[in-house]
């Protein structure tokens, strides 16, 4: 019985420790974000649209890529294949900061 104790423990605190480590992590990516936003923005508002710009329609583009149904036996290449990774990685990061940036007290 101390045994089970001694695990739930250790397991406990593990999660804890794993929750604050994701948490602080992702408020230090959001920070980042914005950071990434305002000095671009104070460099050049023009750019910093057209790059949203941009970013937005990569990201429409793997999204349409990713979710439409694909000839029989043909691979994603070239722009496809960028534009999918880019609509890839914006929905984990979003789905990161969702799930722990939102928890911790930086906003």
């Amino acid at each position: 019985m101390v045994k089970s104790v001694g695990d739930f423990l250790v397991e406990l605190v593990g999660e804890v420790v794993a929750e604050v480590v994701l948490s602080l992590l992702a408020c230090v990516l959001l920070g980042l974000l914005g950071l990434i936003v305002y000095v671009s923005w104070s460099f050049s508002p023009p750019a910093t649209v057209a790059g949203a710009g941009l970013l937005s329609l990569a990201v429409a583009h793997g999204a349409w890529r990713t979710f439409r149904t694909p000839a029989k036996g043909r691979r994603r290449r070239g722009l496809a294949a960028v534009t999918t990774a880019v609509f890839t990685a914006t929905a984990l990061t979003a789905a990161f900061l969702t799930l722990y940036a939102f928890d911790c007290g930086c906003l």
